[in-house]
C-alpha cells in the first residue's frame, strides 16, 4: 500500500468551482485516498483548511458545514500529530532545502507518515525530499 500526502492546495480547489479541471482533480484525489485507505494529512493542513474555508472561500463554509467536513474528510486522514521530532525535520529541511516554513512543514508530515508521494501545486514537481516526491496533481501527464 503507497501512502500519499495531500496539500492544504488540494482539498481547497475541491472547493473551487471556478477552477473545474482542478476541482475535478481534486475530489478525484480525495475520493480515491479515502477509498483506499491511503491518504494522510496532518493537523497542520486542518489547521490550514479551516482557517481558508472558513474566511476565503466565497462561499465560506459555517461550522457546521465543517465540522461535517472535518468528520467525513479530513479526520480519517489525519495521521500526523504535531510533535517536536516534526518540528525539528521541517527546520533542517527549511534551512538546508531553503522551501518556506509551512512547506518544510508539508514536507515533514509527509516524511512523518511514511508517505512515497506528496501531492502539492505548491513545490517542484518530482523534487524529492529523501522517500518522498512531490506530484502536481494539476499538471498534464506526460
Amino acid at each position: 500500500m503507497t501512502l500519499a500526502f495531500i496539500d492544504t492546495n488540494v482539498l481547497v480547489y475541491s472547493f473551487d468551482g471556478t477552477a473545474p479541471d482542478k476541482q475535478a482533480r481534486a475530489l478525484a484525489l480525495i475520493r480515491d485516498a479515502l477509498r483506499s485507505g491511503t491518504g494522510r494529512i496532518s493537523a497542520q493542513v486542518i489547521h490550514e483548511f479551516t482557517n481558508v474555508a472558513m474566511r476565503k472561500f466565497s462561499r465560506p463554509l459555517t461550522a457546521a458545514e465543517l465540522g461535517t467536513y472535518l468528520d467525513a474528510v479530513l479526520f480519517p486522514m489525519c495521521q500526523v500529530p504535531w510533535t517536536e521530532a516534526l518540528v525539528r525535520d521541517a527546520l533542517s529541511l527549511a534551512a538546508s532545502r531553503n522551501v518556506s516554513w509551512y512547506d518544510a512543514l508539508i514536507v515533514a508530515g509527509a516524511r512523518a507518515s511514511d508517505c512515497a508521494t506528496l501531492w502539492s501545486e505548491d513545490l517542484q514537481d518530482g523534487a524529492r525530499f529523501g522517500p518522498v516526491r512531490v506530484r502536481n496533481p494539476f499538471r498534464a501527464e506526460e
